[in-house]
């Protein structure tokens, strides 16, 4: 078994984060950042300021990664800038609520576009790079809580990211062993975006409901990145990491404590 390096230590490590430009993805960008990472975010348009740590600031690539021929591009250019590829976070992705009864197919097409296709191309790309490297790389897939438990509103959104877990293990599969595979199911995630989807009281009754009492934050989605990124985890392959504060309380545990 090889000597392990500090673990949280990405010196000389190219880290490509996909929508790293704002929100969860920034955070991730910082985290590597601040771990001595060389990051790439990329974005359909760059940002008034991109994410930095340590003095240091990510490099931006404007990329739609759900057309196939710019998500190799942006693999392209990550390794052109920097020499190398070790790290792959598919973070861009999202919906918003839509009755399915009256959805639009192009909306639904959309959807799958972001959630499922872009994170297929993004991965397919960097894995040529990672499996041309001694050191191979690792792949991580940030899916939703609604992959396992849909919610009314979210059925495309739903499947995508339910399809995401599978071609992560999938991956995973046929990757292995020179390049890991893994995908974190995120639950509620408190960021400024979606402030005004947990009511009035700024989500303290969302967190009843959560058994860790608090939502998650987007720094606990970017620690979690740096361990399946890094020498910890390199047995870790397959995985699906919950990151979720042990998920809601059954209503039925809820109702009869009123």
């Amino acid at each position: 078994m090889p000597a392990m390096s500090a673990p949280l230590d990405f010196s000389g490590r190219t880290v490509l984060v996909t929508g790293g430009t704002k929100g969860i993805g920034a955070e991730i960008a910082r985290a590597f950042l601040a771990a001595g990472a060389e990051v790439v975010v990329c974005g359909r348009s760059e940002p008034g300021a991109l994410p930095s740590a340590c003095g240091r600031t990510a490099a931006f690539v404007p990329t739609d990664v759900r057309d196939p021929a710019q998500a190799a591009a942006l693999v392209r250019a990550a390794v052109d800038r920097f020499g190398r590829l070790d790290v792959l976070v598919n973070n861009a992705g999202g919906s918003p609520d839509a009755d399915s009864a009256t959805v639009s197919p192009r909306f639904v097409e959309k959807v799958v576009a972001l959630n499922l296709l872009a994170p297929f191309y993004v991965a397919q790309a960097a894995n040529a790079v990672m499996q041309q490297q001694e050191s191979g790389g690792a792949v991580i897939n940030i899916g939703s809580v609604s992959a396992h438990d849909p919610q009314p509103g979210t059925a495309a959104y739903s499947a995508a990211k339910a399809g995401l877990l599978v071609l992560s293990r999938a991956l995973a599969l046929e990757w292995a062993p020179k390049v890991r595979v893994n995908h974190i199911t995120t639950g509620l995630i408190r960021t400024e975006a979606a402030a005004s989807v947990y009511g009035e009281d700024g989500g303290a009754a969302v967190a009843e409901v959560i058994p860790m009492k608090r939502m998650a934050v987007p720094d606990d989605i970017a620690r979690t990145c740096l361990y399946l990124a890094g020498d910890l985890s390199s047995y870790v392959t397959g995985a699906d990491i919950a990151v979720h504060g042990g998920g809601e309380l059954p209503a039925r545990y809820l109702a009869t404590r009123r």
